[in-house]
């Protein structure tokens, strides 16, 4: 950012999908949940691609192998190939090469993507504390990983093997709601050990890097749905983001967010990769976007117009993190969210 923070959306003139080259997607909460396309997902990503954009989709969810991401998006219509997948196991897998040496025993806990991973970098995955290994990963199981499994950790990490995490994510969307995430079960192990794993996944540099190297993104694009994970890692890799609001941010938290949290722009879903963005303007002693106008009035933001309801979130984000500055927003915002009906 040219600013020391952003103190509000961004607008652009063309379309994101012209604007950038490459479009780092998130997964759960963005592209799909439960396993269900979420609503305009495969449209859009279909006219984005035909446009030129590259679609490259980055997920900090472990359990998966990039085939099995690849084929399940191409059965829900989004055609995609292993390489456009890049994934958290990925991310560690390569931490860990980096570490250990060639053939290094590792215990895994989480799913199949953990173990491809691993393999490709050389390193042999174990299932049990017994095995001797060097070092410890973790990583997304799905809901049937038996407890069983954290005590394996435990016993290996207390015999002095280096523990890694994929990412750390306490929570992940599914059909029925919010779900606990890998970053749950990293805090189960350690209560138990006391110790503090090496993580990879998003926000984090290792991430990042994996990404850089298997896109070639020279314009990137980020788009996810949660603060502390795709808009931190963009606020950390020095590029742009689109925050959707599809997955588990919602409006009063994005108002809230600190800088590191501030996406470049906002959308309702993913159509917003096909359009301009509005611009936000100051107005007086508040910020107007489309039809609504926001400002503050003593402890709370106060919203005033009528309209796009996302025009309206724009401008709340401008008259917070104006407000805010380098800090989070306590304003009071439940009356102007309420407006919005989001």
């Amino acid at each position: 950012m040219s600013q020391q923070y952003r103190s509000r959306p961004l607008g652009s003139d063309v379309a994101l999908s012209e604007a950038y080259d490459t479009a780092l997607l998130d997964l759960d909460g963005v592209v799909y949940a439960g396993g269900h396309a979420i609503v305009h997902a495969v449209e859009s990503l279909g006219s984005a691609r035909e446009g030129g954009m590259h679609l490259a989709y980055v997920t900090n969810n472990a359990l998966r192998t990039p085939d099995a991401v690849a084929e399940h998006l191409t059965e829900l219509g989004v055609p995609a190939d292993a390489t456009d997948v890049i994934t958290s196991a990925q991310a560690v897998a390569r931490l860990m090469a980096d570490q250990l040496p060639s053939g290094a025993r590792v215990l895994v806990v989480g799913g199949e993507g953990l173990r491809v991973a691993l393999r490709e970098r050389g390193l042999v995955p174990v299932e049990s504390a017994d095995d001797d290994p060097v070092a410890v990963v973790q990583g997304f199981g799905g809901p049937d990983l038996p407890w069983g499994r954290f005590a394996e950790a435990a016993y290996a990490i207390s015999r002095g093997a280096v523990w890694f995490a994929s990412n750390t994510d306490l929570t992940i969307p599914g059909a029925r709601g919010i779900a606990p995430g890998n970053g749950a079960a990293v805090e189960v192990v350690r209560i138990a050990t006391g110790a503090e794993p090496q993580v990879a996944g998003k926000p984090l540099p290792p991430m990042h890097r994996e990404t850089v190297l298997r896109t070639g993104a020279k314009r990137p694009l980020v788009v996810g749905d949660r603060l502390d994970t795709d808009i931190e890692g963009a606020f950390n890799g020095g590029v742009d983001s689109l925050l959707v609001l599809t997955g588990v941010t919602d409006a009063a938290q994005l108002i809230a967010a600190e800088p590191r949290y501030r996406p470049t722009y906002v959308d309702r879903d993913l159509r917003g990769l096909l359009t301009g963005q509005p611009e936000v303007s100051e107005d007086g002693d508040g910020f107007r976007c489309g039809g609504w106008t926001a400002g503050v009035r003593g402890e709370a933001l106060v919203l005033d117009g009528e309209g796009d309801a996302i025009d309206g979130l724009r401008a709340l984000c401008a008259a917070a993190w104006t407000h805010a500055g380098e800090g989070a927003c306590g304003l009071d915002a439940r009356k102007a969210v309420a407006r919005l009906d989001l």
